[in-house]
């Protein structure tokens, strides 16, 4: 199945994006994945997403520097937030971090909700039969974002940990991913690609990596052939819904080169297998976020 060259007009400066940098610190920024609003509701949205894309506390000074808020609008947020308890003010060091309320929210829909839940059964199957390091993933505005991880034997110190956003045209789950969107979705998710070159083996324009969904399509799966991270390797399949809908994808990684992917070839039958029953349990138990 041809998929249409998607444009390559450039992407309007507030549009989502990853910033390009080092393996590990290629999250897209706040200020880039989030269209400016003047609703106080969007507002608040901005503000809470820093939270999320940081390694620590935060303090006002951060805040500032993230946010595109006068100084007293920020503040008044800020109070409000830790008014409702969505933050905590820590006064000694003076930062800020998410707080017990928005937490028990996250953890409601990560709970009740999410592709986890339903995936979490198989993930603990698939690390226990194959040995590899096991994720589960979700496209978000064109970007991988990890919603679970198992572990593989073969410990890896990797970029990637449940909740965190990563890029989608040099991962294996990316690329999975991609390939089975729908033209129109696979031609903004494109124009949201830094195509930044993190080793030598990653693809960096759009005609190459076009030319390897094509390829994934073909085959079912797509391969990681040490694009993000260097000495590593993966394999991954996209979960499907009924009639294609994409749901997320599923991959299993372990350290290696390219010349290892023979071994993770002879996993594609197990993972694909899996990504169906993932799909049909997520299919009942999630019915009305995902038809």
């Amino acid at each position: 199945m041809a998929i249409a060259r998607a444009s390559t007009t450039p992407m309007p400066a507030q549009a989502h994006a990853i910033t390009t940098g080092e393996a590990g610190s290629d999250e897209r920024s706040t200020a880039a994945r989030n269209q400016p609003g003047d609703g106080p509701v969007t507002k608040a949205l901005m503000l809470l997403d820093s939270f999320a894309d940081a390694e620590r506390p935060l303090r006002f000074s951060d805040l500032k520097e993230r946010l595109p808020f006068p100084k007293a609008t920020l503040h008044r947020m800020l109070k409000n937030l830790v008014e409702e308890r969505m933050l905590t003010h820590d006064d000694l060091h003076g930062t800020y971090q998410l707080g017990p309320r928005f937490i028990r929210l996250a953890h409601a829909a990560w709970a009740h909700g999410s592709l986890a839940e339903a995936a979490r059964p198989l993930l603990d199957s698939l690390h226990t039969q194959l040995g590899k390091t096991i994720h589960l993933a979700q496209l978000d505005d064109g970007q991988v974002l990890y919603l679970d991880k198992r572990l593989g034997n073969r410990g890896l110190a990797m970029f990637s940990r449940p909740g965190k956003v990563g890029p989608a045209y040099c991962t294996g789950v990316g690329k999975a991913m991609l390939a089975y969107l729908p033209d129109d979705q696979l031609a903004d998710s494109l124009m949201r690609q830094s195509f930044n070159a993190f080793t030598p083996h990653t693809l960096t324009d759009e005609k190459a990596l076009l030319a390897e969904l094509d390829a994934i399509r073909e085959r079912g799966h797509a391969f990681d052939r040490e694009e993000h991270e260097p000495g590593i390797v993966c394999i991954a399949v996209p979960i499907l819904g009924r009639g294609g809908a994409l749901y997320g994808g599923l991959s299993a990684t372990m350290p290696g080169t390219i010349d290892d992917l023979s071994e993770l070839e002879a996993l594609a039958p197990t993972l694909k297998q899996a990504a169906q029953t993932i799909a049909s349990d997520a299919s009942v138990r999630m019915a009305p976020t995902l038809t």
